[in-house]
């Protein structure tokens, strides 16, 4: 297969900006901030630079305050000297050749009093402990339980929208192309959109429209900033992490997704299976279908993609780019592994969040493997 014949490096027009392939690094948590004040580094910048071959890369979940923050070594947005060190990361990107957008993160109940302003109680919709849900505080803490977080009052919702529009804000003086908001995983915006765990009583909760209100107001608020052709969002209709559920996730996403279209946002990613990466009984097609029939601009297939399925799956129009998590973690050319056929480095789990360089920058590119 020539190039030319390959679906996967195809140009593609994402909302104004031009993508010369299709392959999308998905957002990931590496913990790997510098401290205090958990700030973007030199190394950051130098893994999201060996990686710029992706069609966009979608940097990692980042904090909009300090409320939003639930794990240790996570960076942020909020600060300038985290504005000054998103600035080496997309300097380095564009140097290469590359595109970067950033996800915008609340964690909301995701969290615990150490990691939180003056040890304040997380935030949620809903005084629910999310089950199972467990975070790390410290390098020597290990995995914790999260604990029961309180209901934001409705006074407080203006706030929760000015800290995503400052941190949009902030993106766009560190020089990133656009912006992703994470309205999945069972973090602050997913929590709001889904029954299990949105069980107010107010305009925020309960049908819906009332469920979709916080999430839309602050994607309006960020819109505000960007404009529509420069902000994507990202959803997991059936993701279960975090103690996630909804009593109707076809009708709840689907509804959200009629809205983000009729905003005319660039792009909407889809988690198509668990959080987890497990779909052993397949994408749910009808969920797929549905969200496909809402939204009519770009979306982005994610969950254990090969690139034989992307090339099929793009091909029958389920989805018009498709992005990875696990194998550009440790493949930092994967595209040109796609490109040639070549075999895919693993990954070493072990790595994955906190730590040095092993395991984040030191993986081979194909041209280390033929010296």
């Amino acid at each position: 297969m020539t190039q030319s014949d390959d679906i996967l490096f195809t140009p593609f027009d994402l909302g104004d900006l031009t993508l010369p392939n299709r392959v999308i690094m998905s957002p990931l948590t590496r913990s790997r901030a510098s401290q205090p004040g958990d700030v973007p580094n030199a190394m950051n910048a130098e893994y999201y630079r060996q990686r710029a071959g992706a069609g966009l890369i979608i940097a990692e979940a980042t904090q909009v305050s300090p409320q939003g923050k639930g794990y240790a070594f996570t960076p942020g947005i909020h600060s300038e000297a985290q504005v000054e060190g998103w600035k080496q990361v997309t300097e380095a990107v564009h140097a290469a050749g590359g595109r970067i957008y950033l996800q915008l993160w609340h964690v909301g109940r995701i969290s615990r009093p150490e990691l939180q302003p003056n040890g304040e109680i997380p935030v949620a919709p809903s005084a629910i402990k999310p089950e199972g849900a467990k975070t790390f505080i410290s390098a020597e803490s290990g995995m914790v339980d999260v604990l029961q977080p309180r209901a934001l009052e409705i006074d407080e919702m203006p706030d929760i929208v000015a800290q995503y529009r400052h941190g949009a804000e902030n993106a766009k003086r560190a020089g990133f192309d656009g912006v992703e908001v994470h309205c999945a995983n069972g973090y602050l915006l997913d929590q709001f959109l889904r029954t299990h765990s949105n069980r107010r009583t107010d305009e925020y909760g309960g049908s819906v429209e009332n469920r979709m209100r916080l999430p839309l107001e602050v994607i309006d608020a960020v819109i505000n900033v960007w404009g529509t052709e420069r902000v994507g969002v990202r959803i997991g209709p059936t993701g279960s992490f975090n103690d996630m559920d909804d009593a109707n996730p076809k009708e709840t996403f689907s509804a959200f997704a009629k809205a983000l279209n009729e905003r005319g946002i660039a792009f909407l990613e889809v988690i198509e299976d668990s959080f987890q990466g497990n779909h052993a009984n397949g994408r749910h097609e009808e969920i797929i279908d549905a969200l496909r029939s809402s939204f009519r601009r770009a979306y982005i297939g994610n969950g254990r993609y090969s690139a034989e399925e992307a090339r099929e799956r793009i091909g029958r129009g389920l989805a018009d780019l498709v992005s990875f998590g696990r194998p550009f973690i440790a493949n930092p050319d994967l595209p040109e592994r796609f490109r040639r056929g070549a075999p895919l480095n693993e990954w070493d789990e072990s790595t994955f969040y906190g730590g040095d360089a092993k395991g984040y920058t030191d993986y081979p590119f194909l041209e280390d493997d033929a010296v």
